[in-house]
């Protein structure tokens, strides 16, 4: 028991000299760092000049334009969510997800990358023509901001409008109280409404589209779980449960298809 006593006493007395290791280590590789960051800045301090002045007329970016850009970097998330295929693309990926039986596979890093990129790919020509008919003629000084800022949102005004439907967008006509109701959309004669009205007619609507594209998704693997619960049940198996049998056959259905091809396709095409 004695020798037990003091090999663990020692090991005690040791642990306080190895942390102070580490950290003296630690604290070593930190100046370093800080080090080569300041050698870095200096050495760069002599050929790079970046200046923000917005008080004198010789500043690179003016007050307003500064606050517009970052107003604008704070508002990308929700613009992004809300204003683009984002949202349909990306809860019919969670639905399929559910429909497989999968819980994490794939994870959200992936679906919400490919659903990211799949925005892009959908919004595209609607991104470059804002580019050409707001932003780059801002740049060169053609128009003032306040016209940018109005032609910019044309581009996704005629998109949302395009995908939203004639009852959404008539229900917060309503209640807002501006003007009759609509028979249908007609994107080139709506331009003139706010985004106040468009972008929850547009959400509303995406949400509906992408639960009826969800239930479409459930009802092949809804009958494979069916079919092997049906086929379990009469073999007397009533302990095994039917989710692990038919999960791989719901995992073959899938990629005899080419499900994954299909299913970015009708994704694609259901915006145009």
């Amino acid at each position: 028991m004695l020798p037990q006593k003091a090999a663990a006493a020692s090991e005690k007395e040791l642990k306080p000299q190895k942390v102070n290791r580490w950290l003296k280590l630690l604290s070593m590789c930190s100046m370093l760092l800080v080090l080569c960051i300041a050698l870095c800045g200096s050495a760069q301090a002599e050929t790079l000049d970046i200046t923000i002045d917005t008080a004198g007329e010789g500043g690179t970016m003016d007050s307003l334009r500064l606050l517009f850009i970052f107003a604008l970097i704070a508002l990308a998330p929700s613009l992004l969510i809300m204003m683009t295929s984002f949202t349909r693309i990306v809860i019919v990926f969670s639905f399929l997800r559910n429909a497989l039986g999968l819980q994490q596979t794939p994870p959200n890093q992936v679906l919400i990358g490919l659903a990211l990129f799949l925005t892009f790919f959908i919004m595209h020509p609607v991104f470059t023509e804002m580019n050409e008919t707001a932003i780059e003629p801002l740049s060169d000084g053609l128009i003032e901001q306040e016209e940018a800022l109005e032609l910019v949102q044309l581009p996704l005004k005629e998109f949302m409008l395009k995908q939203t439907k004639t009852a959404d967008l008539n229900l917060f006509l309503s209640l807002k109280n501006e003007g009759a109701a609509l028979e249908e959309i007609n994107p080139d004669e709506l331009l003139g409404l706010g985004l106040e009205v468009i972008v929850p007619a547009f959400i509303t609507s995406e949400l509906k589209r992408a639960f009826v594209i969800g239930f479409l998704l459930f009802l092949p693997f809804m009958v494979i779980d069916m079919i092997v619960a049906s086929t379990l049940m009469s073999m007397g198996m009533v302990m095994l449960p039917p989710s692990m049998i038919s999960l791989p056959f719901k995992l073959m259905l899938f990629v005899v298809v080419d499900g994954w091809s299909l299913i970015m396709e009708m994704l694609i095409t259901s915006f145009y």
